[in-house]
């Protein structure tokens, strides 16, 4: 039996789905914007995609680069930056797939939120897909206590910004992209509740 968690280690389960199904496939360059330790690059990197990292934590890009070294060495170091997703360097239109995994969710406020999207959607070619997961109050809106702006307090003790279906249908139409997937979320029994949003960039 193959060692599943060597090939993909602890892989999101919805990011996955998108490699199932044939949308996110071998040789396209991918940008994991805000990638923490790389939980969701092993298989990419392994695999033959091109891999762009960009965090604004030292360490963890230290670590992505790391796993770079021993699983893609022909990767060049300047794929993995340390910036945050807000003011990332790659170049505009440069990468196929940007990936955004427990990220938005920690926006300050409204325009950190959409100044984050807006660096995102720059770098994506035409035709490019932007896979997002992020906390939300579809679902939980009457146990999520209100702090200020979009910031809430939820059930399982953490705090977040929390979008809702009208503010992704909102930012869909505004960066005039196509809705590749009708927005999904799961509730982790009455704790919180992650949304999966998934766009794709006019060709």
């Amino acid at each position: 039996m193959p060692d599943l968690l060597a090939q993909f280690g602890p892989i999101d389960i919805y990011l996955f789905d998108q490699l199932l199904r044939g949308r996110i496939t071998p040789g396209m360059r991918v940008l994991d914007a805000g990638s923490g330790g790389g939980r969701n690059l092993v298989y990419l990197l392994q695999a033959g995609y091109e891999v762009f990292a960009a965090d604004a934590d030292a360490e963890g890009i230290a670590a992505v680069g790391d796993m770079a070294q021993a699983l893609a060495p022909h990767l060049p170091a300047a794929n993995f930056r340390t910036e945050p997703v807000e003011a990332m360097s790659f170049a505009a239109g440069s990468v196929d797939v940007v990936l955004s995994v427990a990220v938005l969710h920690f926006s300050r406020d409204d325009r950190h939120f959409d100044a984050m999207l807006q660096r995102m959607w720059r770098v994506l070619t035409p035709g490019g897909l932007l896979f997002c997961r992020l906390a939300s109050s579809i679902g939980i809106e009457d146990q999520v206590t209100f702090l200020e702006g979009r910031w809430h307090l939820l059930p399982d003790g953490s705090e977040r910004f929390l979008v809702d279906e009208a503010m992704l249908l909102d930012r869909t139409q505004h960066l005039g992209a196509e809705l590749l997937d009708p927005i999904k979320t799961t509730i982790v029994q009455g704790r919180r509740s992650m949304t999966t949003w998934v766009v794709r960039k006019p060709a």
